[in-house]
């Protein structure tokens, strides 16, 4: 078994076995005391983990630079004084579910005393309403890894950008090799989307020419073969980083793989002011009848409402922009409640999956689906026509 995640908690003491039995029974769990009366292993969805407790302050080399978090996060486990241990068998036909276990347990242990939830495999610091969406919501990779660019060379292409925390997937980390500034964000939405397939059981085999979700080619090699042909890269920057990945490279097996990110620059390209503004006037004069028509959908209604709205986001600290969509649930007066179909591609403050609720006249744009296919701007307008009053 791989210990992945550490619940570390302001008191010295252990949570009450009968209480903790009596939560884990309640959620249909199989709860085992250990022998020393404060651990225990928990069997459900077919896997198993392991928790010890160990009774000792943080480590006073747990300084906050090792890990990412909130600041009231890394404040809490600076005052820790004991540490829940979880460890499980990793990977397996479907390598979310013992994740998943693993991190419902590490809930429910939150729920009766203060702490916050530590993933070595990523140096990730969670607390615990960050734990509870995260197995709450949709999953969203960024969750469960850390990606880390780091400058190996001189010239415009310096960066090697690597990945923290696929072990606990039972799966190895992914790093690319020669790349500048603006091929960061970029680089983060594709290695984001091909960790998701590895921690889902369905990566792709290696040495085999694949493709992206946007057309462009690229092959999976493992590190020690990967690494002999690339130049110029001194063996001391990999000090630390002694695990096996696997390197992204090009489908002849070279470290050339910028314009593999050429598309998923796209993903990050602001839209023009004066473009969203045109939208939100064109849409704020079709909302009224897209209400109506809203409020009087049937039981068995075979349309599906959506609305996009502007969203702050903050990475690193700076205020962002982005228009995300939302399928709407309800409509409270000028309120618009709905669920995230999309989530915040700078950061997971916004996750897929979330309720949210936004002002009616935030939206500036609008879509309707008949069973699962988009209706196109023509057919939108004459469904909507027919709510306006004669």
């Amino acid at each position: 078994m791989k210990e992945v995640y550490l619940v570390a908690i302001a008191h010295a003491s252990p949570v009450p076995a009968e209480t903790l039995r009596s939560s884990f029974e309640s959620e249909e769990m199989s709860f085992i005391l250990a022998p020393d009366g404060h651990g225990f292993t928990l069997d459900a969805e077919g896997a198993r983990v392991e928790v010890a407790f160990e009774s000792r302050p943080t480590p006073t080399e747990w300084t906050p630079d090792l890990f990412s978090g909130s600041e009231t996060a890394l404040e809490s486990l600076g005052r820790a004084q004991a540490f829940y241990r979880f460890a499980f068998e990793a990977g397996g036909a479907q390598p979310t579910v013992p994740v998943f276990v693993a991190l419902m347990c590490a809930r429910i242990v939150l729920t009766h005393v203060d702490g916050v939830l530590v993933d070595i495999t990523s140096s990730k610091v969670h607390d615990s309403e960050d734990v509870a969406e995260i197995t709450e919501l949709d999953f969203d990779i960024r969750d469960h890894v850390n990606l880390h660019a780091v400058e190996v060379i001189e010239g415009d292409t310096p960066l090697w950008v690597h990945s923290h925390g696929m072990e606990k997937f039972g799966a190895r980390d992914l790093e690319v090799f020669h790349l500048g500034e603006q091929d960061l964000l970029p680089a983060e939405a594709f290695l984001h989307e091909l960790c998701t397939d590895l921690a889902f059981g369905q990566g792709p085999l290696l040495r085999t020419e694949m493709g992206t979700s946007e057309g462009q080619t690229f092959m999976l090699v493992p590190s020690e073969e990967a690494r002999t042909n690339l130049l110029g890269v001194p063996l001391e920057a990999f000090e630390g980083h002694e695990g096996l990945f696997l390197t992204v490279v090009s489908p002849h097996g070279r470290h050339n793989t910028a314009e593999l990110l050429r598309p998923f620059r796209e993903r990050f390209a602001q839209e023009p002011t004066e473009r969203t503004e045109s939208m939100r006037q064109e849409t704020q004069a079709l909302l009224p009848a897209f209400k109506a028509r809203f409020l009087r959908r049937g039981l068995m209604e075979p349309l599906t409402f959506a609305v996009r709205a502007p969203f702050e986001t903050h990475p690193e600290g700076n205020t962002v922009t982005e228009q995300l969509w939302m399928e709407v649930l309800s409509w409270d007066d000028a309120t618009v409640v709905g669920r995230l179909v999309d989530g915040a591609v700078h950061t997971t403050e916004w996750r897929k999956g979330a309720h949210v609720e936004v002002p009616e006249s935030d939206v500036n744009a609008l879509a309707l689906s008949r069973e699962g296919r988009t209706l196109d701007e023509e057919e939108v307008r004459a469904l909507l026509i027919a709510e306006r009053p004669m």
